[in-house]
């Protein structure tokens, strides 16, 4: 499965009513079973995607749109597993993945595929991919090997743990940056105060949403925002020019993926949150 979405600029969003932002922005199945599913977007050439082996192992395949003899021939990718059990062959090497267990792939990297340890409880493979200038060394990265930061506070409802995995502090990438936030219980709000980072886009990635809740994301100009609201295991598009924060009926976790000019994790421009409109 493969779709594309275009670019949109400020003054294109402002005019849009929900159907169209979700249109555009949220990306609601991501996990089919024994498929690869991808949405490129044209922010930086992004592809969002997800793996879901169950009857048997998954084969990472070019989409005829890359116009490349395989997928990796010039991309790299990022996986964190989200699901059971699974192992993720690269280049003649195998992977085991846990849960929220992380890998980085390489540029030029050959016979990727996925699999699930037991299907009764298939793997997710949450994957996003974006266009690389050269090789770095495939390399997983477990939950200790993260670089963790804890943040906010429960007086202000946004107490989590961020959790740096495949980013320049931990191994090297061309442009790709991938990590997961988890809000600890009574908390509801993510990335608040705001941001915007003119020279990177993102995806976010929710999950762990409980059964019956939902998260309220918002998107835009910090001054002409918008909102979508999402279920568990959605993703969203962030342009560079957004800001992606969110507020959930219940604690969760959600991963963030970006990609663009800068690797430099605290390259943002803050946005008050009393400026907030």
């Amino acid at each position: 499965m493969f779709e594309s979405r275009y670019a949109s600029s400020p003054n294109e969003v402002k005019q849009m009513d929900t159907e169209a932002l979700r249109k555009h922005f949220l990306i609601e199945n991501l996990f089919v079973a024994d498929q690869c599913s991808w949405v490129l977007s044209f922010f930086d050439r992004y592809m969002t995607g997800g793996a879901l082996p169950v009857a048997g192992p998954v084969k990472l395949e070019a989409p005829e749109n890359l116009k490349a003899s395989y997928f990796l021939e010039r991309r790299e990718l990022g996986i964190i597993n989200v699901g059971g059990a699974g192992k993720v062959t690269a280049g003649g090497d195998t992977y085991e993945l846990g849960y929220k267990e992380a890998l980085y792939i390489g540029r030029g990297t050959q016979d990727v595929q996925f699999e699930s340890v037991d299907s009764s409880a298939p793997a997710k493979f949450y994957l996003n991919s974006t266009p690389a200038h050269t090789t770095y060394p495939t390399r997983k990265v477990s939950r200790d090997d993260a670089d963790r930061v804890e943040l906010g506070s429960m007086e202000t409802a946004n107490h989590r743990v961020i959790n740096k995995l495949l980013v320049n502090s931990v191994l090297p990438t061309c442009q790709l940056q991938m990590g997961m936030t988890e809000l600890k219980a009574g908390s509801v709000w993510n990335t608040m105060p705001a941001h915007v980072h003119d020279r990177r886009m993102e995806v976010y990635f929710y999950f762990e949403i409980p059964q019956g809740q939902a998260v309220c994301h918002f998107m835009g100009q910090p001054q002409e925002t918008r909102h979508i609201w999402m279920q568990n295991e959605q993703a969203v598009i962030s342009p560079n020019w957004s800001i992606h924060s969110g507020a959930g009926t219940s604690n969760y976790t959600f991963i963030w993926g970006m990609a663009g000019e800068n690797l430099d994790y605290g390259d943002m421009d803050f946005c008050a949150i009393t400026e907030l409109k």
